[in-house]
């Protein structure tokens, strides 16, 4: 059984000027409906202000919420933000907190959006609003659910945003692998970075992902992952500059989630950046990441339940 998290207000019109799918959220939703009884529904609410003004400037939570927000703000996040627009982002980070709080139940659970990792203090970027990364971390340390939380950025593009909100909280660490010559131009400084030449296929991907990030588990020892899975490292993406395969993005979460697996460690999974002419196929790379992270965690717990059952017999 696979926990997700979803809302109706995460399916948006979209908004005029904008360039984003906005019907992906909610091909997500279908693709999902589609496997029955393999998941089970949660519903995120409206994030509470206090939350958002823990990570963002007041100010900049005053301008979304009551759709506001300058038209220079606006074109670093790549649309307006209608009254919509702006429901959908109060959303959005409960969903991630509250998938965060799923999986420290059950091992793995996955919100249906998210993944905002380009919004900063005082404004949005890059089809970013808020940072649900940034406010799902904050809440579950503030709430004192865990004692460290550790975000694994894997969208081809950089986790500026989640790196700079989060710098100087020695409770939280960013890991952050992505195409160095990509969006931002400038990036910021996470915890561990690891910029990637373009065209790197998937041997040589999985090689450094594994070979940079066992290091940080090991010595950072969360107690939870929050994972931005995004799916714009496949070489297909309109925005990407990596060349991985289905099967190699496949690979990529089967390697994450056995790493948390053997470290006991849960994740709580994001979409993350998918980009294309084909909303459906970017959708179906999306429910694939989320799946096979569920199922992965799924025959660990069949296999411990089947040792288990040795054990007492």
């Amino acid at each position: 059984m696979i926990h997700v998290v979803h809302h109706p207000d995460y399916v948006t019109p979209a908004p005029a000027r904008s360039t984003y799918r906005w019907n992906k959220n909610g091909l997500i939703r279908d693709l999902l409906l589609e496997r029955g009884e393999a998941v089970t529904w949660h519903r995120a609410e409206q994030t509470p202000t206090a939350w958002l003004e823990a990570v963002h400037d007041e100010d900049y939570v005053a301008e979304v919420l009551e759709a506001r927000v300058p038209r220079e703000k606006e074109r670093r996040i790549g649309f307006p933000v209608t009254a919509a627009v702006a429901s959908r982002a109060a959303i959005v980070p409960h969903g991630t907190w509250l998938a965060a709080c799923l999986a420290l139940e059950h091992g793995f659970a996955a919100n249906t959006a998210g993944g905002s990792h380009h919004a900063l203090a005082n404004t949005g970027a890059g089809f970013c609003v808020f940072n649900d990364l940034a406010v799902a971390a904050a809440r579950l340390i503030d709430e004192r659910r865990v004692a460290r939380v550790l975000i694994v950025d894997c969208d081809v593009h950089q986790g500026d945003g989640t790196a700079a909100l989060l710098a100087g909280r020695p409770e939280i660490a960013t890991y952050s692998i992505h195409a160095e010559k990509n969006f931002p131009v400038r990036k910021a400084r996470s915890t561990v970075d690891v910029p990637l030449a373009d065209g790197i296929d998937d041997a040589a991907y999985l090689a450094t992902l594994e070979v940079t990030l066992v290091p940080l588990l090991d010595e950072f020892r969360p107690a939870l992952i929050l994972y931005q899975a995004g799916v714009d490292p496949f070489a297909g993406d309109r925005l990407g500059r990596l060349s991985l395969t289905l099967d190699g993005l496949m690979r990529r979460e089967r390697l994450v989630a056995g790493l948390a697996i053997a470290r006991g460690v849960p994740i709580a999974s994001t979409v993350g950046g998918g980009y294309g002419e084909d909303a459906l196929a970017i959708a179906e790379r999306h429910v694939a990441a989320i799946m096979t992270l569920g199922e992965t965690f799924a025959a660990a717990a069949d296999a411990g339940s089947r040792i288990a059952a040795l054990g007492a017999g």
